[in-house]
């Protein structure tokens, strides 16, 4: 099974048969900021000595330079958040973590597993934003997912696929007493 877009996908690699992919979500946009400032300080820093020596027409190539290594050191953040996702299905929420350029990271949970889940929206930039902090608590600790995009939303979303695997397992429970 290859691996598609997550956009617009309904399969993806690991995925059981018979499970249904409900949503996918991402960090917001704002968790990116490591990379703007590191997009913007190179270029900064390097466009300062050709306006104190002005008549130094080479030194009119350090912006160039800053601007070069700012978009390299943008770019890894980009990768770094672009390929980092959480997929929630009718069973399980696994989050894809990507680690370097080679790395990555993933960690399910089980819906069954899960006790409670709550949200934060931290303040002002939280608000004008839309961004926020989910915290998934469980059995065996929480999993905590910082700068999610519209956090109540995905709250809701969240909630509504938990209920939903719960009364399947009282279901599933009051049909095989023995299992129970």
């Amino acid at each position: 099974m290859g691996r598609k877009k997550l956009t617009k996908q309904t399969e993806f690699n690991g995925q059981r048969d018979g499970e249904e992919v409900q949503f996918v979500f991402r960090r917001h946009i704002i968790a990116m900021r490591k990379g703007f400032y590191c997009l913007l300080v190179p270029f900064a820093v390097s466009s300062i000595p050709p306006l104190i020596w002005q008549s130094n027409l080479y030194l009119f190539l350090l912006p160039v330079g800053g601007l070069a290594l700012g978009l390299l050191l943008f770019s890894y953040h980009f990768l770094m958040w672009r390929y980092t996702y959480y997929i929630v299905t009718d069973q399980r929420i696994r989050q894809v973590t990507q680690k370097g350029f080679f790395g990555t990271d993933v960690i399910e949970l089980r819906l069954s597993k899960i006790q409670n889940i709550s949200y934060n929206i931290p303040g002002f930039f939280g608000e004008i934003f839309h961004f926020g902090t989910i915290v998934i608590q469980t059995f065996v600790g929480d999993l905590v997912i910082n700068n999610v995009d519209h956090p109540e939303d995905t709250y809701n979303k969240l909630q509504d696929v938990v209920d939903k695997a719960a009364g399947q397992q009282e279901n599933y429970e009051e049909d095989n007493p023995e299992i129970a």
